[in-house]
């Protein structure tokens, strides 16, 4: 077999009834014997393992799943292992029934390219009722207006998770509002403490009569013959006043004779007239 040259070169072919010298001989895949090129498939050497790296999957009729057969085991073997482990019968209605369009009367089975799903109701329908008033769409969901308890914790929630920043306005907040309430209480203890001083000296009007005591007032001086007169004069006189001069007043002194004025312009006027028209000392 062979020359001198290449004596490995060629080789018989595996069929008995050939033996045929082939020098570009083919090798089988499944039984690695050697045919030449008449018999080089697998029906015509009759292959025995032909079928070592078929795949076969075979559908079972209970849950419609594929069921793949193994080369060197029993299909009945394998077929028992399904039914034990995998199968499932309620998963054979979900692939076998066909999505169909929801509308009354409408046969159109859904598939990738005629379905459409609403953007209101969120429901699939095929093309010729995408439109709401083809199917009867009730529109958009209601959105809650009323207030729940879930939503007032899941804001107390989210204000809790807040970093310490939240924290830090919230101390200056809190500190604010009790200035503020301090400032109240002490405005409304003055209230009280002067609506009893009026009550003291409206109950001391009968007394200053019968005993005959001169009241004076504390701030000018003057006397007066009973509290309710004295009460008049510090309300009339004293409280108008302080309330007058709560307000702030400016005077403008002039520099040379050192004269107030209230009026910047009777300034002017003062030293046009008085100083010859120069405010140079």
């Amino acid at each position: 077999m062979g020359t001198p040259e290449f004596p490995d070169l060629g080789k018989h072919c595996a069929v008995s009834d050939c033996k045929l010298i082939d020098f570009l001989p083919f090798t089988c895949d499944r039984c690695d014997q050697v045919y030449c090129l008449e018999h080089r498939s697998y029906i015509k050497h009759l292959c025995t393992k032909a079928d070592k790296q078929d795949v076969t999957v075979v559908i079972c009729p209970l849950c419609a799943k594929g069921v793949r057969l193994v080369p060197d085991q029993d299909p009945n073997i394998t077929w028992e292992n399904h039914v034990n482990t995998e199968c499932d019968p309620s998963n054979y209605e979900k692939v076998t029934k066909k999505k169909k369009c929801p509308v009354p009367g409408c046969r159109e089975i859904l598939v990738f390219s005629n379905t459409i799903k609403c953007r209101d109701c969120t429901v699939e329908h095929c093309l010729k009722h995408r439109f709401g008033p083809d199917h009867k769409c009730p529109g958009p969901k209601n959105v809650e207006s009323s207030f729940s308890f879930m939503n007032l914790l899941n804001g107390s929630k989210k204000q809790e998770s807040k970093p310490k920043s939240s924290a830090t306005t919230s101390s200056k907040w809190s500190t604010s509002f009790l200035n503020a309430a301090s400032n109240i209480r002490a405005s409304a203890e003055a209230g009280v403490s002067k609506l009893s001083a009026w009550q003291t000296a409206r109950g001391g009007v009968g007394q200053s009569h019968s005993s005959g005591q001169v009241e004076q007032c504390p701030q000018c001086g003057a006397k007066f013959s009973s509290v309710t007169t004295l009460v008049d004069h510090v309300q009339k006189v004293h409280e108008r006043s302080g309330n007058r001069s709560g307000a702030k007043v400016t005077i403008d002194v002039c520099p040379k004779c050192s004269r107030g004025f209230r009026d910047p312009v009777a300034l002017v006027e003062h030293v046009e007239k008085d100083h010859g028209g120069s405010s140079r000392s």
